[in-house]
């Protein structure tokens, strides 16, 4: 297969952290930096309309800073395509939002929001900002995405992530692998995350034409029993050997 699967980190949790007493500790841009060193691709956060992790000055920041690219995750609302038109991060992946929910909870619903989901797209899509909508791997919100010009889907990856058999795991995996290849019949960019680890991520980078995993909560986790160096490198290594 030979493929490269790009590695986005998700450092919202070092916020949680952060934020759990205040103060600078752990700092987010330090943190950021020793992920890139350690081989990611990218930095995902996700500003939520809430501030619950990321806050508005976390992006100022890590936009000045960091040496790969800067994903932003948004809900598609007015303030938050001001943010992005404003910070001009590389990327912004458009995700469903709701304030009850611990995380996001399954993909946006395209199909329902065309008009608009179209516009923000547009917006953000003329100012030079490559769009990514995280979707399920379903063919109509696939199509839909396509349709108001999304240059990239994110493939939520929960329920694959959250099977409790092998006949599911193998389902979940299969209609991931069935909408990617759809997906790119449109020729859309594919990327995915959600619930991956280090124990379920190397079928999903083995998908044929995959560009990129998101993966955040697992890793922090995993940063500490081992650093947070060695967790990417972890990962890295896994989708490494998984795409030979």
């Amino acid at each position: 297969m030979n493929q490269y699967v790009r590695l986005g980190v998700n450092i919202d949790h070092v916020a949680t952290l952060r934020n759990a007493r205040g103060g600078q500790d752990p700092h987010l841009l330090q943190m950021a930096l020793a992920v890139e060193e350690a081989g990611a691709d990218g930095i995902t956060i996700h500003l939520r309309e809430d501030r619950r992790h990321i806050r508005d000055e976390d992006v100022w920041l890590l936009r000045s800073h960091l040496r790969t690219p800067m994903n932003l995750e948004m809900a598609a609302t007015d303030e938050m395509v001001r943010i992005a038109l404003k910070a001009m991060p590389k990327a912004c992946c458009i995700v469903p939002e709701h304030r009850r929910e611990v995380t996001t909870e399954g993909g946006l619903n395209v199909v329902g929001q065309l008009s608009e989901l179209g516009m923000q797209v547009a917006k953000l899509s003329d100012a030079g900002i490559e769009v990514s909508l995280f979707i399920d791997a379903d063919r109509d919100q696939i199509q839909a995405a396509h349709d108001i010009g999304a240059p990239v889907i994110e493939l939520h990856t929960g329920e694959y992530a959250n099977a409790s058999t092998p006949q599911t795991v193998d389902h979940e995996l299969e209609r991931l692998e069935e909408a990617s290849a759809f997906a790119q019949s449109l020729g859309l960019v594919v990327n995915a995350g959600h619930g991956l680890t280090k124990f379920n991520v190397a079928p999903i980078a083995a998908i044929e034409g995959m560009n990129e995993l998101n993966i955040g909560h697992s890793l922090i986790a995993r940063s500490l029993m081992v650093g947070l160096p060695t967790a990417v490198r972890e990962f890295r290594e896994i989708m490494d050997r998984a795409c030979q």
